[in-house]
């Protein structure tokens, strides 16, 4: 499985690595990936560049070793994950089984994101990578106008 997270505000993605800790949930880790929306072929070079780098395996965060701070607020100059997900948009592209799916996640009532399967496009099987990001971005630049 290929998993994706893109974070968009203010017509700018901001694109992280999407590591996958040993517990089983996915983190965002750096590097982040930062380009306008609008900019279709800078888009799409960073989402591929970021699948590049893989999901790797982290250790669990424990409340001994503690959490880390979110990556992406840095790279926003905002101070706060709150203040940067008040005004973002929260995105995901995997592909699982042979078929690339993407999704446009609802936001939370307790903060955060929730899945929204009414938002989630799946690729015919077999849809070539670039293609499949090229859909991609055309599907996040129509949601972002």
């Amino acid at each position: 499985m290929m998993r994706c997270s893109l974070y968009i505000r203010s017509g700018v993605a901001y694109i992280p690595v999407d590591a996958k800790t040993e517990a089983g949930f996915h983190m965002n880790i750096e590097p982040v990936e930062v380009v306008p929306v609008s900019d279709s072929q800078a888009f799409a070079r960073a989402i591929k560049q970021t699948i590049a780098r893989g999901n790797p395996m982290i250790p669990t965060p424990t409340r001994a070793t503690g959490f880390p701070k979110p990556v992406i607020p840095k790279y926003a100059k905002l101070k706060s994950w709150r203040a940067f997900e008040q005004d973002a948009s929260y995105w995901t592209f995997e592909k699982r089984e042979g078929a690339y799916e993407i999704e446009q996640w609802q936001k939370s009532p307790e903060r955060g994101w929730d899945p929204d399967p009414e938002r989630r496009i799946t690729l015919p099987d077999g849809t070539p990578q670039d293609e499949a990001i090229k859909q991609l971005v055309t599907i996040v630049q129509s949601q972002e106008k």
